[in-house]
Formats: C-alpha cells, structure tokens, sequence
C-alpha cells in the first residue's frame, strides 16, 4: 500500500502498510513532557502554543500529567481542556491503576524514594474515577510524521514505560530503542532534561519537561518546536526554554504541605535528588543551558553523535600518547603507583578463553572462536593447591573464570580438588547450556560441600533487550533458566552485572531486584557482593594515571587494590605450562606476567595500564567477595 499523504489536523493514516494510527503534520509541532501537576508551566507552555500559532493538535506531551507539583486535577483537566496529544507516562499508568508507588524504579530508602511517599500519595487523593479513566486509556506510544519524517513519540523507552535515557546513554542502547521502533526517530521524555542525539542516521529527542527545572540552576522549563526542514528529509528542532511563574507554583506546593524539596527546586532550578543521574548528567548539574537549533538530515552519519546541548556534544577525551608506558614513572615523571602482595586471598583459574557466546564487549575477548587462552588441566591446576598447601599460604577461595567455565569438561574434576581441600569455590558462569551438561556434578558437589561452592551468574541488565543487545538474541530465557534452577536447588548464588546501560547505579539495582523478586531469586540487589555491577571498561578512554602521592589524596591503599590480595593463573595456547598474572582484567598484557609459581609471582604489581586505574584504584571495583 503506498503511503498516504499527510494532513494539518493530524489525521490517522495507514502506515508503512500496516493499519496503524499516524498523525501525520507538514507544519511545526510543539513537544513538551512533564507538566508534574505545574499548573503555571501548563499555562505557559499552551500560551507558548498560542502565540506561536501552533494549534492544540500539533500539541504533544510526553506524558507525567500529574506528579511533584500541587495542582494533580487542575493540570489533568487542563490538558484534556486543551485538545493536545499526551502519551501515557510512568505517573499516569501508576495513578491510573491505583498502584502503590509512581514506578520510577529509585533505590528503596533513596531521596527520591522518600519524597515520592509524599506526593504520590496526595496526587491520588486529588484525582477522580474520570481522571484515572483518561490516564489509564492514554497511548503508550504515538506514531507522527512531520515533514514525511517518523518519530515514535514514547514516555520512557521503547522496552519500557520508566526507562532514564540521557544524553550520556550509549548510543548503541539508543539505536536498539529505535530499531525496535521501525521509525526515522524516537521522542522521548521522562529523564527531565533536553537533549537531541544523531544515531546512525536516526534522531533521539527529548524536549525537556516544563514541572521542573532541568538541573541547570535556572528555574526554567524546556520544551521544542519541531518543523519540517527546507530540504527532503530533514527537521528543524529548536530547544526553547520556558519562563513562567514559579513563584506560584512553588506557593501551591507549600499551601498543600507537599515537600519543601520541591519547592525549592523551582525556585533554585536545582533538584532535590540527583538519585537517578548518571555520572555525566550529574557534572553538568548548575549549568545553564542555552536554547539552541539544529537540524537534522534523515541519513545523515556525518552530523552522527550528540547535536545539543554543546556540553553533550563534547567527544570523550582519549588517552594521550605515552600514558601508561613507563611501569617506573608517569607521563608526567612522577612515581608510578605499586602494589605489593598482601597475601593470595583469591587465587583464580582461567580455565580457557573459549565461550559459548560472543559479548558486544568482552574484557577478555571470549567467543566461540577464542582460544588465546587454552583449556588448562586439573592436574596443572592441582599443583597450584599443592603449592599452596606447602607453603601454608592464607589462600581462602579458588574462583574459576574464563570464557565459559564449564565448556572445560575438567571443571568438576578442579571443584572437586579444591573443595575437598578446604577451600571455597566461586564459579563465574552465564549458566545456559555448557552447565546444564554438569547438573549431576553439580547437584553432588553442593551436597557433598555444602555452602563452601557459589556460582556467579551473568545477567547483563535486568531487561531481556539490553541483555541480549550485549549477549546475542535468545540467550536471556537459558540464562534465566539456569539462575532459576540453581536458586530452586539451593545453590549459592551471585549475580554479575553490567553498568553498560547508562543508567545510574541505584536505578540499575532497583531493577535488578524487581528481576530477583520477580524470579523468586532470594538476592539483595543492594548488597554490592550479592550483585556485583562492573563498569565498562575502554582502554583507549583518558584515565589518570596512579602516582604513589594518590593514595594520601584518594584516601585509599595499596593494600585495598585487587592486586594485593589475588592473581590468576592461565594456560596460554602453545605455552608448556601456565603461568601466573597479576589480576582477571588483563590477560594479554606480557608486563603483567608474573611468573610460572605463585612464589614468582608474589612481587608487587605496577599499576601501568588504564584498567588499574578506572576499575581498580578510582572504581573501587573488585572481582573477589
């Protein structure tokens, strides 16, 4: 079916050939999110329409009718007053359901947390059966077309209503949200601050929300005008701030005993809790923004990356040439931090690079094709717990690593050696087929050596998509499958994850104990052991390198550094023998080969690559428990 043309009045219109609702403009579209019960900023942003001449139909809100602010009913009967598009948001789905919170997904006990106890609760007071009606019926998702351009117009995430995606977002999260999408581009809300990105060609945008400052120590509001460009193809997207009386606003909060907080916060143009900022957006806190233009060209990878704000725009600066050469001394010639051997606590085992799965980002470059690191032996792997033992050595745990442990068919042959010695037992696994080969063995030993064998499991984030967008398609349901039977047979369990996503920590965690809770899995998200959540590790990224003066500045030592208390052994391809390196992160690196014993290996590390100093010493990371 060929497309259809396009209307003024936002008509719908077959699509692609499909039956799908479209509205479908030639002429400029406002977009605004969160009016979080703002009735001023509501006022102003639908008084902004007017004196542009942007009709209620070429109106859109991203959704967050009701929230923070004082006016829940005033705001809701308003937008429906007014005649524009609103998608559904977080707040109306959860107000609409009468659910118990407005899910967000904050930390429990964060800042955020609490004051939602607050205003939640009164927003739902406030609103009728008729207001919930409308909320609950609201779009999830509006399909437009400006200028023969589609755009998805979401709240959160294409996979998820209450999905924070910034600025900082890795573009290849962003991609995946619009590839799933089927459009030129994606609209979104809900993080609070405005933002445009150029992703292979495609658009994320996000006009801001008007309920609250963006963080920037204005108490302004944002919203954009979209119009159609001078050539095929392309969008004129202009950032406008929002002037309005806050002071109003910040009164209404006060006569109805909600949170000082907020009050505040529109008066500042600072948030109370910057709980689910990530690293990036949390710097740029107290800088005003600029309203600003771009344009954009359908297909256009030359403009690729952040288009505004200007401070979004800024490429991340790359390691400077000579960084990390010298193991004695800094670019700058200072002392170079060491770390010397406080004892083996954790010895680990590579048991070879090989896995089942090929990661979008391995630290270790396992696939089904690498074997750099070739399957070590359990009699190579016997000597080193003998080597212990004679040398009465305080070694605590054996952990296995790899690539996928259990393609190493000596694997329950090494548990059983090192558990028979007294010694815990961690197996770090993606627990899909290779272990299921093993549940026999797995089932005696967790009988035989009850509580002293744990097993790490995989799970990259807590969403099937961007799990799968770092592990390969149909890997989460065998994963899950296999974290599933080792909680329901009584194993001991960790889980690994990744920070990968761009969200911040305590959002990540408190998804990943919705999983956990969903799962029947009986983890703290919040215990740091019990999840451990791994940063994303790019060598080539600017880092500062580790002097022996940081540890007064950072407040750290040595002694707190994996190094201090670990190394791993590998069998190299081709080697005679293994030999022994000085920590999990870097296995290739010739400098930090040690040794063929753990007595050779016993001397102190230089901190000379950047993966000591982001993972390590500044991340405060570790791979032990």
């Amino acid at each position: 079916m060929a497309a259809a043309p396009a209307f003024h009045n936002g008509s719908p219109l077959c699509y692609r050939g499909r039956m799908k609702p479209v509205l479908a403009f030639d002429a400029p579209v406002l977009m605004f999110g969160g009016p979080y019960s703002n009735l001023e900023a509501l006022r102003a942003v639908l008084e902004e329409a007017r004196r542009l001449a942007i009709p209620a139909s070429r109106v859109i809100c991203t959704g967050d009718t009701a929230a923070y602010g004082g006016d829940p009913r005033a705001c809701v009967d308003l937008a429906r007053a007014s005649g524009i598009h609103v998608v559904m948001g977080n707040c109306e789905e959860q107000l609409a359901a009468l659910a118990p919170d407005c899910g967000c997904g904050y930390a429990p006990g964060s800042a955020c947390d609490r004051l939602s106890q607050a205003w939640f609760p009164f927003a739902g007071r406030e609103l009728d059966d008729e207001a919930r009606a409308w909320m609950g019926a609201l779009p999830r998702r509006l399909d437009v077309t400006i200028g023969g351009l589609s755009l998805a117009v979401l709240h959160g995430g294409i996979h998820g209503i209450s999905r924070f995606i910034h600025a900082s977002t890795p573009a290849r999260v962003k991609a995946l949200d619009i590839e799933t999408a089927g459009a030129n581009g994606i609209v979104g809300g809900h993080c609070g601050i405005p933002f445009s990105q150029i992703i292979r060609g495609r658009l994320w945008h996000n006009p801001g929300v008007i309920g609250l400052p963006a963080n920037d120590g204005t108490p302004r509001g944002w919203f954009s005008v979209l119009t159609p460009g001078a050539w095929a193809g392309s969008l004129l997207i202009e950032h406008i701030a929002l002037d309005y009386d806050h002071t109003a606003a910040a009164r209404s909060l006060r006569a109805r005993g909600l949170p000082e907080e907020y009050a505040l916060s529109l008066e500042s143009g600072l948030w109370p809790s910057c709980d689910a900022l990530p690293a990036a957006e949390l710097k740029q806190t107290g800088k005003a923004l600029s309203p600003g233009r771009i344009e954009w060209r359908r297909g256009d990878t030359a403009a690729e990356g952040p288009a505004w704000p200007a401070a979004a725009a800024a490429a991340p600066a790359r390691l400077a040439p000579g960084k990390f050469a010298d193991p004695a001394r800094t670019l700058g010639g200072e002392a170079r931090a060491h770390v010397a051997l406080e004892k083996i606590d954790t010895l680990w085992i590579n048991t070879g690079t090989l896995c089942n799965v090929a990661c979008a980002s391995c630290y270790i470059e396992s696939t089904p094709r690498n074997d750099r690191l070739e399957y070590i032996s359990a009699a190579e792997v016997s000597g080193y717990l003998d080597e212990i033992r004679r040398d009465s050595l305080p070694t605590r745990q054996i952990a296995f690593t790899g690539g996928e442990p259990f393609l190493n068919k000596a694997l329950p042959a090494m548990l059983e050696d090192a558990l028979s010695r007294g010694f815990e037992a961690l197996v770090l696994t993606n627990a899909m087929k290779p272990m299921r080969r093993f549940l026999p063995e797995l089932l005696a030993l967790r009988d035989r050596y009850a509580g002293k064998l744990t097993l790490r499991v995989s799970i990259d984030h807590y969403s099937r998509e961007l799990h799968e967008l770092e592990r390969g398609k149909r890997s989460w349901g065998p994963a899950i499958e296999g974290l599933r039977w080792l909680g329901g047979n009584g194993f001991k369990l960790d889980v690994a994850g990744r920070l990968f996503s761009g969200e911040a920590e305590g959002v990540v965690r408190a998804g990943y104990s919705r999983l956990f809770a969903e799962l029947g899995i009986g983890l703290d998200a919040f215990d740091p052991v019990a999840l451990m959540l791994f940063p994303e590790m790019d060598a080539g990224a600017d880092v500062p390198e580790i002097t022996e003066s940081c540890w007064g500045i950072l407040e750290n030592s040595p002694a707190d550094i994996m190094c201090a208390t670990t190394r791993m052994v590998v069998k190299r391809k081709g080697a005679a023998k293994p030999a022994v390196l000085a920590c999990t992160l870097i296995a290739y690196d010739e400098a930090f080969e040690l040794g063929a014993t753990l007595a050779e290996a016993a001397r102190p590390v230089s901190l000379n690559h950047p993966h000591c100093a982001k993972f390590c010493v500044l991340g405060g990371a570790a791979c032990s428990r």
